[in-house]
């Protein structure tokens, strides 16, 4: 594979020219019309959970291909994010931005026609290629048009607006499927895309602005194609290995999957050294608070997406609730969700750094396992809602600061790579946590309500106390401006 080379230097703006050359109306505007993409993504993502039963039931589909309708889109999404924070870098983050929006759009209503499981599965690994494109660019922009500590609002209110829309996503579902638009049922989750992501292009192209890092060199084709190979090894063995019996060559993969990993980072390193084009530059890692950012939002995503995995399925599946029920059941997390970041985490991150963090762990494990508790003792009891508020804030106070705090010391002229390793990681853990934590739900089926929870119940808190540990391990002061 040949290194695609970017255009000249010459013929774009830099990012800290496009930056300063706008006003502060138009950075409100570009910020907004982030905000929209931004979404249109995360909801399509959390949409499904509400819909899978649902698409199960029509399809007359195995749960393993219910898990490949959420997986499919993660890990398509998690092997090129890096592809689109770097192509990003080098070709433009607004170019790449509408691109994305375009190519997610239209996979959204091939989801929608989709007439058999396959379709409908190879119509959301598109999505995710187009949503790997479009999503680094949002954080990259932020990134470059604000400051360091000016960011912390901002991406305090993209963990805001994203975690509700995160929870949105499955109230939006059962109220989609329950009001049956035109006799589409389920698939209305799916054409509700089209119009908003034509509103997106339209409005991007109009208001973002060209942009691009002034250090990007092209794209490292082959580094890309051995990164997506090392997750792909990884992934699709935690996905699928349980339903076909766990053959000898899912453990090779496996095993395959680390050596690859290390092959990349020595592959970067050498060409970082040599003035040619890589996937990251390693200086991102020099700073302590990056890696170690990085391994807990990628514990955190797995277990909260294993989570509310769990919880959709579980309510419907052993429950019996709606589609529309389960949705609603969502508002009291949801609102949970809000408060811990918009007034727990965004609030209190400057003054009381990563115990911010800890403190929304510690909420996020004791009610999250009272959550799946409930479900495993039948449903009895209003108790479950106060659960699920706190279990939502334990959540808002994690995630609605983190992102900040694991970009805080980062240069903004590498912020397309950092912005796509963040979101590889956070898709990482989100097809971890279908992968893992569903499998662990759907291997104990036949051993009744607790004994199929349980599992579920003991990997989550596993995680989060790993979680737990690296947030307080994580160094003090967490940003540039309060050093000393």
């Amino acid at each position: 594979m040949t290194e695609v080379a970017s255009p000249p230097l010459a013929v774009h703006q830099s990012v800290e020219d496009t930056a300063g050359n706008l006003t502060d109306r138009q950075k409100t505007l570009a910020y907004l019309t982030l905000m929209v993409a931004l979404v249109l993504e995360i909801v399509d993502v959390t949409i499904v959970n509400t819909a899978l039963p649902v698409i199960e039931k029509d399809f007359g589909s195995a749960a393993a291909e219910a898990q490949w309708v959420s997986a499919g889109y993660s890990l398509a999404f998690a092997l090129l994010l890096m592809l689109g924070g770097r192509l990003g870098d080098a070709l433009g983050y607004r170019r790449l931005f509408i691109g994305g929006v375009a190519g997610f759009t239209l996979a959204s209503v091939l989801c929608g026609l989709s007439t058999s499981p396959e379709q409908l599965i190879a119509a959301r690994v598109a999505q995710g290629c187009a949503g790997a494109m479009m999503a680094p660019q949002v954080m990259a922009l932020i990134q470059v048009l604000f400051e360091p500590l000016e960011r912390v609002a901002k991406l305090a209110w993209v963990g805001v607006i994203g975690g509700l829309s995160a929870i949105a996503g499955p109230i939006i579902g059962g109220l989609l499927i329950h009001a049956n638009l035109f006799g589409l049922g389920w698939r209305s989750v799916f054409l509700i895309n089209a119009p908003v992501g034509m509103i997106a292009l339209i409005v991007a192209w109009k208001l973002l602005p060209k942009a691009r890092s002034e250090h990007a060199r092209g794209i490292d084709g082959w580094g890309t194609l051995m990164f997506a190979a090392g997750m792909a090894s990884l992934l699709f063995p935690l996905v699928r290995g349980s339903d076909l019996g766990w053959q000898p060559w899912h453990f090779a993969l496996l095993l395959a999957a680390p050596v690859l990993l290390l092959l990349v980072w020595r592959r970067t390193q050498q060409r970082t050294e040599r003035g040619a084009a890589s996937m990251f530059h390693p200086e991102l890692f020099s700073q302590k608070q990056f890696p170690m950012g990085l391994m807990l939002a990628l514990l955190f995503g797995t277990s909260t997406s294993g989570f509310l995995f769990v919880f959709a399925f579980g309510v419907q599946k052993i429950l019996g609730y709606s589609p529309l029920q389960t949705g609603l059941l969502h508002i009291p997390f949801s609102v949970g969700v809000m408060i811990g970041i918009a007034f727990l985490g965004r609030k209190l991150i400057a003054s009381h750094g990563k115990w911010v963090l800890v403190g929304g762990v510690t909420c996020m494990a004791l009610f999250s396992a009272g959550t799946l508790g409930w479900i495993a003792t039948g449903g009895q009891g209003w108790w479950v809602l106060g659960c699920l508020a706190l279990a939502g804030a334990g959540m808002g106070m994690t995630n609605g600061p983190l992102t900040p705090v694991i970009l805080a010391r980062v240069d903004r002229q590498h912020a397309g790579a950092a912005s796509g390793l963040i979101k590889t990681v956070q898709e990482l853990g989100m097809a971890l946590g279908v992968a893992i934590v569903g499998t662990a739900f759907f291997a104990s089926a036949q051993a009744g309500e607790v004994g199929q929870v349980l599992p579920a119940i003991f990997v989550i808190v596993a995680l989060l106390l790993g979680c737990l540990v690296l947030a307080i391990r994580l160094p003090a002061p967490l940003f540039p401006e309060h050093d000393a």
